[in-house]
């Protein structure tokens, strides 16, 4: 199954791990969402999770890798075919940090379920592992990931901490500095389009009157707030 939806530039995910657990008659449903920028993460948490969970009866899984969703894996686990694995994915696809854009990616989601006695029929499966993955989303941290150009600018010493000061207030992201022996090698991100880095190099002029020139190193995707 592929998502159509391409997302160039921005993507969020979740923040780490985070647990839900949902009882639905008598069966537990625990749910674990996990960070996974790789199918070798993705299916170590499943791993991870039939030790830690040894005696449940199933683990099933879903994951969406990649900042354009293209990577997408389900296993139903024993469960009847399409109930667990399935719904599971369209929950994450339907992720989002923002509402009415589903943009959630790199993530692994693992449902531990204990049965408790009681058949829920095959729609009743595909509701539980559906809202199980749905619930646990609805309380995840998540975060942004947003594709940005990083460029060094060099600044002599006295000036570079206003410089900083000043590209910051232009909303220019500062991830790092170096002190070198007789300059400041100020770190920066801004965004990966051709009207940013327009922007972004006319600001640098005015602010040091032509003195400082920026130089491309790579572009990257990079958690924002």
């Amino acid at each position: 199954m592929t998502s159509t939806a391409s997302h160039a530039f921005r993507y969020s995910t979740v923040d780490g791990e985070h647990r839900h657990e949902l009882e639905i008659k008598r069966s537990r449903f625990i749910t674990v969402l996990r960070r996974a920028e790789t199918e070798e993460a993705a299916r170590s948490l499943v791993a991870e999770l039939r030790r830690e969970f040894h005696d449940a009866r199933h683990h099933c899984s879903a994951f969406v890798l990649g900042p354009d969703r293209m990577t997408q894996r389900s296993n139903d686990d024993g469960e009847p075919s399409g109930t667990a694995g399935a719904p599971m994915l369209e929950a994450l696809l339907k992720g989002s940090a923002v509402d009415g854009e589903a943009d959630l990616s790199d993530v692994a989601a693992v449902v531990v379920r204990y049965f408790g006695g009681i058949l829920l029929g095959a729609g009743g499966l595909v509701r539980a592992y559906s809202e199980s993955v749905s619930r646990a989303l609805a309380t995840a941290p998540l975060i942004w990931r947003e594709r940005l150009r990083l460029m060094s600018v060099e600044a002599p010493h006295g000036s570079a901490g206003r410089l900083e000061n000043d590209l910051r207030a232009f909303g220019i992201s500062v991830v790092g500095t170096d002190d070198g022996p007789t300059a400041t090698s100020l770190r920066l991100a801004i965004e990966d389009a051709e009207r940013a880095g327009a922007a972004f190099q006319e600001r640098l002029a005015t602010l040091t009157g032509g003195g400082c020139v920026a130089v491309d190193l790579e572009t990257s995707w990079v958690d924002v707030p």
